[in-house]
Parts: C-alpha cells; sequence; structure tokens
C-alpha cells in the first residue's frame, strides 16, 4: 500500500506542543517501533531543525534518524533509506530540494520507497514535493508554481490560512491556468493519500480545512470533510 501524507504546516517544527499530526503520521506505518528519518534538504540541512526534529521523536514509540545531503551517513543512499518505514521531509525551499535530489538521485529512491510502502510525509516543502506541481516561494520573490515529483496528481498549496499572501496567489494561478487545479492545505492540516486517493483529511486544529481548488470559469474553491484530532481525547 503506497502512503503519502502531506502536510499544510503544522507538526513538531511549528506547533510542538501539539503533537496530534506527528503521532497521527506515526500510526499510519502499521509498525510498533517504526524507523522514521527525516530529510531537512530544503532547510539547508538546518542543524536546528534537525534538533527539534529529535526533541520530539526521541520521546515517541519510534526510531528516528535524518538524512542530510551535505554530511551523507553512507555512501549507500539507496540502503539507507529503503530500510526505514517512515520518510518525514521538512520545509523550506522546494526548488532547491527538488535539484539537489535529483543530483544525487534521491528522487528516483523515493520513488522506490513509495512502492515498496514506506510511509512518504512532509510539511510545506516537503508536501508540495509529491504532487505535479506546487505554489512556492522558492524563488524570494512572490509564490509561484513549481514542477515537482508527481507522485500525486494536481498542484498542492500549504499554509492556505497561515500566509495572506497564499489564497489569492493559489486562486490567480489557477485562474489563468498557470498552474493546474489541485488541493490547499491549512496550516494543522494533513492530507492523507492511499495510493494516489485522498483517503482522510485530518487536523490538529478545530478550524483548519483542506480544499479543493479548480477553475470552472472562474476559480472555485471546495472545503473538504477535515477531521479534528483532538476530538477524539474529549
Amino acid at each position: 500500500m503506497r502512503q503519502i501524507i502531506a502536510l499544510g504546516g503544522g507538526g513538531f517544527s511549528m506547533e510542538p506542543e501539539n503533537t496530534l499530526l506527528d503521532t497521527y503520521i506515526l500510526k499510519q506505518s502499521g509498525k510498533e517501533n517504526p524507523k522514521i528519518c527525516f530529510i531537512p534538504t530544503a532547510s539547508g540541512d538546518s542543524e536546528n531543525y534537525i534538533q527539534r526534529f529529535y526533541g520530539f521523536f526521541q520521546n515517541q514509540n519510534c526510531r528516528p534518524s535524518h538524512l542530510s545531503l551535505f554530511r551523507p551517513p553512507t555512501r549507500d543512499l539507496e540502503s539507507y533509506i529503503l530500510d526505514k518505514d517512515i520518510i518525514y521531509v521538512g520545509g523550506g525551499n522546494t526548488k532547491n530540494l527538488l535539484a539537489l535530489w535529483k543530483d544525487w538521485g534521491l528522487d528516483i529512491i523515493l520513488k522506490k520507497a513509495w512502492n515498496q510502502g514506506i510511509l512518504l510525509a512532509g510539511i510545506s516543502a516537503g508536501s508540495i514535493c509529491w504532487f505535479e506541481e506546487g505554489v512556492t516561494d522558492s524563488f524570494g520573490d512572490g509564490l509561484e508554481p513549481l514542477h515537482c515529483l508527481g507522485f500525486l496528481k494536481g498542484s498542492n498549496c500549504p499554509h492556505y490560512d497561515g500566509e495572506a499572501e497564499r489564497r489569492p496567489a493559489y486562486h490567480n494561478l489557477i485562474g489563468t491556468n498557470k498552474i493546474q487545479a489541485g488541493i490547499a492545505a491549512d496550516d494543522g492540516v494533513a492530507i492523507h493519500y492511499i495510493e494516489q486517493e485522498i483517503s482522510k483529511i485530518v487536523s490538529s486544529r478545530p478550524t483548519s480545512k483542506a480544499y479543493r481548488v479548480y477553475n470552472e470559469n472562474k476559480v472555485v474553491e471546495t472545503e473538504l470533510p477535515t477531521e479534528f484530532l483532538g476530538a477524539q481525547k474529549g
């Protein structure tokens, strides 16, 4: 079973006191003590980001590790990745992430991992990267479309409610046919794909949602059913 969990925002890096999305990801591996590997390429392998990852996941029922392309743990990246149960990709610059992955052949390895049933997850750049296209600020000035890996169909826009310019920019790009229709996710939302279809949408915040956005002579935004994970604790 091929799974991808795409986070619009949230998780250990954005809301460290709210564990709902990250514990949800861990459960989906189906393993009691899953091996989870963090790939922080998009942040330039930020040491602070890596430490925050360990700060959370070392206290969970899992075996955390990370893959730095600036300080690779091994020459055999394929064996390293395919030994894991979950790959968790961090946020940052999606364009640089894709360029480095392709140069190292990591895009091919990750597709193999996905096809072998290793759960792929990620936030922001780590969400956009799995789709055919994404809305990114990687170019430094404004929001633009970017061609990505294409494991999932359509486009993706994270931080939909968290950054004021995201929603109008996504609407404009879809309305002018500069990017294809897709899925937008608020901060605190995770879209869980099984194979290439949405299986479930969950959130760590009561009002956070995901939306299908498309062009039908005008831009249409349809709210998708989203389950607030905190409701289970009541």
